[in-house]
């Protein structure tokens, strides 16, 4: 089926009116809400479409949180990953600590929770002289075949300023003896990788590589391991939308990780997907991203699901 993109950006277009961007970092504040774009890799034929703001540079965010995960997951293996922090979905909020709290966990509930994002960011150590950040920069141009993606001054100095909740949970596992390593390292690694700025081609990229099974369809190199793109793929499908996570699974059906920035990663068979649409819902997703997500999905048949 033929898809016309920019037929499918007008459609989902009034539905930015329905969210608002992050206030709570005050860089994000700022940015124009009226924006939405997209860019669709198919993996099998190598041909990308793009249309709207799909190279307007954002924010990454929480999009970042895939792409340390993987990184840690190729540096230390998916075991010692995996006995770190879990995969199970949470009904809380993303930067609460309650879910641990509640159930008396030792670890984050999952990866993509801010406990368990800076719980796997604090897991990556200095190596031949290139910091945590450094070293996961390297690996997200790589991944998102995009040498230009850069670490944004001014907002990773908003993080710095707003993130006291982060510090929270930070010191939390600190104090539980979950986080081994530096906290204030631990923080200005994840700080940093939140700030990085992307396009919707740079998601599309790391989502046609996920979609791939860790094979890079630009060149045929193999990225990370196929265990690394499942494991990843799957915790994206139940956690990657936070608590919306389940509802999106139903009406979507496919991998997807949301950042605040307004950014969306997907990874569907035979394509990776890549969003940006900054006015978001209360949950902290894409509002209109998710409804061009949905309408992609069910017109190119994607739900994996629907089998």
């Amino acid at each position: 089926m033929v898809l016309n993109l920019n037929d499918a950006i007008q459609a989902c277009w009034k539905r930015i009116d329905e969210g608002q961007v992050a206030t709570y970092i005050p860089v994000l504040a700022k940015v124009d809400p009226y924006q939405l774009g997209v860019c669709l890799y198919n993996v099998d034929s190598g041909k990308k479409d793009c249309a709207g703001a799909s190279n307007v540079r954002f924010a990454i965010e929480s999009v970042s949180k895939v792409i340390a995960l993987l990184y840690a997951i190729e540096r230390l293996g998916l075991t010692t990953v995996e006995d770190q922090v879990g995969t199970r979905q949470t009904g809380f909020a993303f930067d609460t600590i309650l879910n641990m709290e509640i159930t008396k966990e030792i670890k984050p509930l999952n990866p993509f929770v801010n406990s368990g994002a800076i719980l796997v960011s604090s897991l990556i150590e200095e190596e031949d002289h290139l910091s945590p950040f450094d070293q996961i920069l390297n690996f997200t141009r790589e991944i998102c075949n995009d040498p230009q993606i850069t670490l944004n001054e001014e907002i990773y100095q908003s993080e710095l300023r707003t993130g006291d909740m982060n510090r929270s949970l930070a010191y939390y596992l600190k104090a539980k003896e979950t986080l081994a390593n530096d906290v204030t390292t631990s923080l200005e690694t994840y700080f940093k990788q939140c700030s990085m700025m992307v396009t919707c081609e740079s998601l599309a990229n790391l989502g046609a590589v996920l979609a791939n099974d860790g094979i890079a369809p630009w060149n045929g190199e193999r990225l990370i391991s196929s265990d690394a793109a499942t494991y990843t793929k799957s915790v994206m499908m139940t956690t990657g939308l936070y608590n919306q996570s389940g509802t999106y699974s139903v009406k979507i059906g496919v991998p997807t990780k949301s950042g605040v920035g307004g950014g969306l990663v997907a990874s569907a068979p035979k394509y990776g997907i890549g969003i940006f649409s900054p006015a978001l819902d209360q949950a902290g997703n894409s509002i209109a991203g998710l409804a061009l997500l949905e309408m992609i999905s069910r017109e190119l048949d994607l739900d994996i699901f629907r089998y």
